[in-house]
């Protein structure tokens, strides 16, 4: 035999259950709908905001190319409006470049230390290597080299060393830098600078001459 032997028994307890239950049913559904049109408007705004920031990038990209003071002023509110961002990561990096190619190197350490700092962990390994060579030009070459020892990622390791060959070579070093570029190729940096054979070159110990006459 069934449980409920009549129709209007069913109705009756579905009539007591949902008086019981309906409201929190209700908001339930409620929060459901709520949290999925949430959801669908909070995707659509970052989507929004992920093209505006693309677009201002673009833009910064364009000013930057002019090398004027006003310009590295908007890409410095560009910056500061969109921290924390992986576009104000590149906007950094690109105004160092051009901070340096203007010569304001206290410019491009400001914004190189930023990314290293704060930045994303993708870009702060590139960031920390060129803060090291614009620290070294600005004559900085021991705060360079503290740079440099901080960074130990996976994959930098032949720059790394060329990058404080680099330095030590600048700083008359000249042994030392050879090592530096030793432990550079030792670590695949031939593959991936053109540059390092030549410096390798460079640094070549002479042949030594001994005076004595060559056998007849």
């Amino acid at each position: 035999m069934d449980v409920y032997t009549t129709e209007e028994q069913q109705v009756e307890v579905i009539k007591s259950w949902w008086k019981e239950n309906g409201v929190s049913v209700l908001a339930g559904t409620v929060i459901g709908l709520a949290s999925l049109f949430g959801w669908r408007y909070y995707n659509q705004y970052q989507q929004a905001q992920m093209e505006g920031a693309s677009q201002s990038y673009n833009q910064v990209l364009e000013l930057l190319a002019s090398n004027k003071d006003a310009d590295f002023k908007q890409t410095l509110q560009f910056v500061a409006a969109n921290k924390g961002s992986a576009y104000a990561d590149l906007a950094s990096l690109q105004l160092a470049s051009a901070a340096v190619k203007a010569g304001k190197l206290d410019l491009a350490i400001e914004q190189l230390t930023l990314v290293t700092d704060t930045g994303d962990e993708s870009v702060r390994p590139i960031a920390l290597l060129r803060l090291a060579r614009v620290l070294s030009d600005a004559g900085k070459a021991d705060d360079a080299l503290a740079q440099l020892a901080k960074l130990s990622a996976d994959g930098f390791t032949a720059q790394i060393a060329e990058v404080r060959g680099d330095i030590l070579l600048k700083q008359g070093n000249t042994n030392a830098a050879r090592d530096a570029y030793q432990a550079a190729a030792d670590a695949g940096g031939l593959q991936t600078s053109q540059e390092l054979k030549m410096k390798m070159d460079n640094l070549a110990l002479p042949a030594v001459v001994t005076g004595e006459a060559p056998d007849a």
